[in-house]
């Protein structure tokens, strides 16, 4: 009969589990010390040996030569247990032999006395849980053994279940452990946070490419099977830190055909898009060609790629060409797709690859339940092709006050400079449909800078836009409290509702107010005046009563406009970063989403 290779190679010992170091050595300690826990929770990603170390637990503690030896029985026992043993093997270190008939039997799944397997994905209730708490009761076939129990998917347990088994995992029976194996720790603390108090928690790591690669190496050598380094890179990849996909994709590599592992080959069996396609999609949009996306995404379709997997594979070149833009070098890749990359690293800047990979993992949030992937594909690949290139804020706003061309931003040199963007429209270029068409002049020229918040700014233009105003709004009130204290604390219970093209602006209180209702009223020319310090159009101020406005009773909500709350959003970005702000007024930048 024949064994997968990822039973077939099975760690038989705790140092033959790659990578798990921190578990193991753990594990292994604390049988060598007879210091052996009631209870285990081992979390990982699939595939990173929990079943694995736990079966490998249940066979140190009941090993048959490792109880003779430390029974002190001598050489000739251990020998009539396990004929050919050594004497000299520290099985007392914590090790299972691996070799006798206890160990055989539950390295291989097989029955047994002592050690029992449970999937609680189809024996997840209560009545199961109480089944169990009652076997557990028993005592193990010998003195010399444990009755280990692994629950593998012990997040499927429900609540009710947890809380049967909650009493016999805090005192359980003698020589009993419970090991629980789950990739969803967090379902566990959700549905039975005491019982993670009650067992001793271990984290499993992913497994990287570099010791997936190192162990294919070593089982392919043992089967006799050599292998190109691209065809072990490209199958550590697929396996995305799995040994045990890494295995069996290796197993349905080798169903394929007979001789050497080419990467040709593993392209074939697990339906793979070769990596020069990946850099000719870079090629593509950097030369922003997007007219060659639909007969690319037509061609991998015809092919039958699984689109699923080529957005994986994008992702993972633009990682892998932002880690080369960066410096680094991008070990995750084969030579040669590291040396296309490499020559074409001056094409993207590592702002555009960023852009590119958050546009991508937005994406993928769709992509797989979504019933038009080509679609989606297609459109995402226009985007990028067709995307404008990043600039850095701070060069763009040196550029205006220099009068040079901004350069583009940093992430590779050699690119092409970004073209000066077009000076702002005064009043006698203003053509049908710009602002003065709609009552409204055009910014003027000038670039507004970043301004110290203790002197007040030169007007910004003859009449202000309802966002500029309402962010400048804390300055008016500075500029007045001073002066006039009162006034200022009436202020800031108003803000600017709307702005006319006359000049007129129209102030809203927060919540009907009478006292702050009458101040503004009585000082509205000297409000006019503290705003045209900064705005040089603005002709009369008018506050919107309470009445006039249809004011909504006492705790009732109130529902904003559009531009009221790209306004507020607007003040709150200006707030934030002085930089962006001068970049608002200097470019005359609109809030769109």
């Amino acid at each position: 009969m024949y064994l997968s290779l990822a039973r077939k190679y099975r760690p038989k010992t705790f140092a033959d589990v790659a990578v798990q170091s921190h578990v193991s050595a753990t594990l292994k300690g604390a049988i060598a010390r007879g210091r052996v826990a009631h209870g285990y929770l081992l979390c990982g990603p699939r595939g990173v040996g929990k079943t694995t170390l736990a079966r490998v637990l249940a066979m140190a503690l009941n090993c048959e030569a490792r109880g003779t030896r430390d029974a002190g029985l001598g050489e000739a026992s251990v020998e009539k247990v396990l004929p050919g043993l050594s004497p000299d093997m520290p099985l007392s270190e914590g090790e299972p032999c691996g070799e006798c008939a206890s160990c055989t039997r539950i390295w291989s799944g097989s029955a047994s006395l002592d050690v029992v397997e449970i999937d609680a994905a189809s024996n997840r209730g209560v009545d199961d849980a109480r089944e169990l708490r009652e076997r557990a009761m028993y005592a193990p076939s010998t003195d010399s053994h444990y009755k280990v129990y692994i629950v593998d998917e012990a997040h499927m347990l429900t609540r009710e279940a947890w809380n049967a088994l909650l009493k016999i995992l805090e005192e359980p029976p003698p020589r009993v452990v419970f090991v629980f194996a789950t990739t969803e720790p967090q379902k566990i603390a959700q549905t039975a946070a005491p019982v993670l108090s009650r067992l001793q928690r271990f984290d499993f790591k992913r497994i990287g490419p570099a010791d997936v690669r190192d162990r294919l190496s070593t089982v392919l050598g043992h089967e006799g099977v050599t292998a190109d380094a691209d065809a072990l890179a490209m199958l550590s990849r697929a396996a995305d830190g799995s040994m045990r996909d890494a295995l069996s994709l290796t197993d349905q590599v080798l169903a394929v055909g007979e001789g050497r592992i080419t990467a040709a080959r593993v392209r074939e069996a697990l339906g793979l898009v070769a990596e020069d396609e990946f850099v000719g999609v870079l090629a593509l949009i950097a030369e922003r060609r997007a007219a060659d996306v639909f007969p690319l995404v037509a061609r991998l379709s015809e092919a039958g790629v699984d689109l699923g997997q080529f957005l994986t594979g994008l992702g993972d070149i633009l990682r892998a060409q932002l880690d080369i833009a960066l410096g680094g070098e991008a070990p995750e890749v084969s030579d040669t797709a590291r040396e296309a990359l490499r020559a074409g690293r001056d094409r993207l800047a590592a702002g555009d690859l960023l852009r590119m990979l958050a546009g991508l993992a937005e994406t993928e949030v769709r992509f797989r339940r979504s019933g038009q992937q080509q679609l989606l594909l297609e459109t995402l690949l226009i985007r990028f092709a067709l995307m404008e290139h990043t600039v850095e804020l701070e060069s763009v706003l040196r550029a205006l006050g220099d009068g040079a061309p901004a350069a583009e931003s940093s992430g590779g040199g050699g690119r092409r400079p970004r073209p000066e963007p077009p000076a702002p429209r005064t009043n006698a270029q203003a053509g049908p449909g710009t602002a003065r068409d709609a009552g409204v002049p055009a910014p003027e020229t000038s670039t507004v800078s970043p301004r110290p918040a203790s002197r007040v700014a030169p007007p910004a233009s003859r009449v202000p836009h309802l966002a500029s105003l309402t962010e400048r709004w804390d300055d008016v009130i500075a500029a007045l409290r001073e002066a006039r204290p009162f006034l200022a604390t009436a202020l800031e219970r108003a803000i600017p509702s709307a702005v006319n093209a006359r000049g007129e602006v129209l102030l809203a209180l927060h919540a009907p107010d009478e006292i702050a209702e009458q101040a503004i009223i009585n000082a509205v020319d000297e409000i006019a005046r503290a705003i045209g310090r900064f705005y040089d159009g603005v002709t009369r101020v008018r506050l919107l009563r309470p009445s006039a406005a249809k004011a909504e009773p006492p705790g009732a909500s109130r529902r904003y406009t559009a531009e009221e709350v790209r306004a507020d959003r607007i003040a709150s970005l200006r707030k934030r970063d002085p930089t962006l702000s001068a970049a608002i007024d200097a470019l005359e930048l609109e809030l769109l989403e």
